[in-house]
């Protein structure tokens, strides 16, 4: 038992060294590129929207990710004129916008894959691919109104170890502008989707 205990310790050590030193490659899907929010279709009248964000990890509340994210994905909804204001409290006359991304693991052996690629020194390259889930609805201020309700996908790989590259992946120069660049890209795509309803705004 103690020796299962140090090899598998050496292997999680080769695993974090090699997530370190740069072996660690992380790739955004390209098949699910960002919608500009000039192709939007603009409402005549936007009116102001309170916003509500979270991230997910497995559908339970991430406040770490959630609060990294917050800045950007309002100030990117703003940058829609689609509404008149964007605001993270419900002021007079305002709709609603609920905004949810939450990370879905596609692989469930993450972790033996990992193991894998640090017990071989990265010699057999893995893939992991993490699956990103946006729901998106809206209530107008509008009385009686129904709410609008759509939803996006996404996806990011993380390669470690001698690997070729997911097809149609595009590399990103690390963890963080991975993340920033599915979070931008998944929520201009599912915000074009609330637009184009003909009962928006």
């Amino acid at each position: 038992m103690n020796r299962f205990r140090r090899v598998a310790g050496y292997c999680l050590l080769c695993v974090f060294t090699l997530l370190m030193s740069g072996c660690a490659a992380f790739y955004v899907d390209g098949n699910a590129p960002e919608i500009p929010s000039s192709a939007y279709r603009k409402p005549e009248s936007p009116g102001p929207v309170q916003l509500v964000w979270e991230f997910r990890t497995k559908g339970v509340p991430n406040a770490q990710a959630t609060e990294f994210l917050k800045t950007r994905v309002r100030d990117q909804i703003a940058a829609s004129t689609l509404f008149s204001q964007v605001s993270d409290a419900a002021e007079p006359g305002s709709g609603l916008l609920s905004v949810t991304v939450n990370n879905v693991p596609l692989s469930d052996d993450a972790a033996r894959k990992g193991f894998v690629a640090g017990l071989t020194f990265g010699i057999a390259g893995q893939t992991v691919a993490d699956g990103y889930e946006c729901t998106m609805r809206y209530v107008p201020a509008r009385d009686n109104a129904q709410a609008l309700e759509r939803s996006g996908k996404h996806v990011i790989y993380t390669s470690v170890g001698s690997t070729s590259p997911p097809p149609g992946g595009l590399k990103m120069s690390g963890v963080e502008e991975a993340v920033t660049t599915m979070i931008r890209q998944i929520v201009s795509r599912t915000l074009n989707d609330i637009a184009e309803d003909p009962a928006f705004p």
